[in-house]
């Protein structure tokens, strides 16, 4: 399986980039939402896009609309990865097309639970 990680923290991305990777995923990374964009737009259209809500140059609500708005990646899994902690946030981000929320900061495990209800953990790791 494929996922994307966008965050803004190279940090962050390495640290949500190996959890991902150890559970079987091939990993891509974005800096932006508009990064993101351009490598789904270069046909690299990942099964789950891990997202960071405060980002510059597109924050990751405004790629999670864009995604939703294109028919040809209606299959990619998102899930916002972020800080932001406000209900109000959540269910923006859920109604704009999220699959799953994921608040800073998490453990392995909570990452994993996650992907294991969105029906997205390709091996089982004990």
């Amino acid at each position: 399986m494929h996922a994307l990680v966008i965050d803004d923290s190279r940090a962050m991305r390495r640290i949500v980039g190996g959890i991902l990777t150890d559970l079987g995923y091939e990993v891509e990374q974005a800096g932006d939402g508009q990064e993101a964009l351009d490598l789904l737009n270069s046909g690299r259209v990942p099964d789950l896009a891990c997202i960071d809500w405060n980002m510059p140059v597109m924050d990751g609500l405004t790629f999670v609309t864009q995604v939703r708005a294109n028919p040809a990646w209606r299959d990619v899994t998102l899930m916002m990865v972020t800080t932001e902690s406000e209900h109000g946030q959540i269910v923006r981000a859920l109604a704009a097309g999220a699959h799953e929320y994921l608040i800073k900061p998490f453990t392995p495990d909570a990452l994993r639970d996650k992907l294991s209800l969105l029906g997205l953990v390709p091996v089982e790791v004990p």
